[in-house]
């Protein structure tokens, strides 16, 4: 048996973890339990500076070494302090596996997993757009939402811009999406197994946590 405990930045992300990925997860003898980020006392959700998120991953490393830390956090829009920030290389999938290097070195504990989301968590939404208008019975928007699947190689190609991130895509066309109930459900009705079959880098993640012993 192994025990992760998976710090994420929002709302959306600790839905999608107890929704579908601690049911994946636990029937194969892994169970994990989603921590919110605090971004100050009494207030959770958000990721406003790398020294808070140092300091959670930091105290949950530290107080319970009998379980792995892992985070489900986003690239696009990280504080400018994150570890690694500094240096940038073209390709997006090589930026985040610098950093999350980088994070690794920073933590420096031994049952620390670091993970980001390539761009956002709703690139993961478009693994299957024809679902996302199934679930907003709008048939409208699978020609649009294909048409910016199609234009990039993975749904995780989606790219990082105020105006052009998975998110505000979304928003665009879908300006009642509410993310922390739309998301995790849609997602849900995707399934996780086609996610991972789309989305390389969060597949890669799957398959870390897939590897733990137990």
């Amino acid at each position: 048996m192994s025990r992760v405990l998976v710090f994420v930045e929002g709302q959306t992300e600790e839905t999608f973890v107890r929704d579908l990925l601690v049911p994946y997860f636990s029937r194969l003898g892994i169970y994990l339990t989603p921590i919110l980020a605090q971004t100050s006392p009494g207030h959770k959700g958000g990721i406003v500076s790398y020294g808070k998120v140092k300091h959670q991953l930091t105290r949950l490393c530290r107080q319970d070494q009998g379980a792995y830390v892992t985070t489900m956090m986003d690239y696009y829009g990280l504080p400018n302090d994150f570890p690694g920030l500094d240096g940038r290389v073209a390709d997006a999938h090589e930026q985040v596996m610098r950093l999350e290097l980088a994070l690794q070195q920073d933590i420096g504990a031994p049952n620390f997993i670091p993970n980001l989301m390539l761009h956002e968590f709703e690139a993961l939404l478009f693994s299957a757009p024809e679902k996302f208008a199934e679930w907003l019975d709008d048939q409208a928007l699978l020609a649009p939402m294909a048409a910016i699947r199609g234009a990039f190689a993975t749904p995780e190609h989606i790219n990082n811009s105020p105006q052009t991130a998975p998110s505000k895509r979304i928003l665009a066309l879908v300006p009642h999406y509410k993310k922390t109930v739309d998301g995790p459900l849609i997602a849900e009705d995707i399934g996780l197994d086609a996610i991972r079959a789309k989305c390389p880098h969060f597949n890669n993640w799957i398959e870390r946590l897939l590897a733990l012993p137990r």
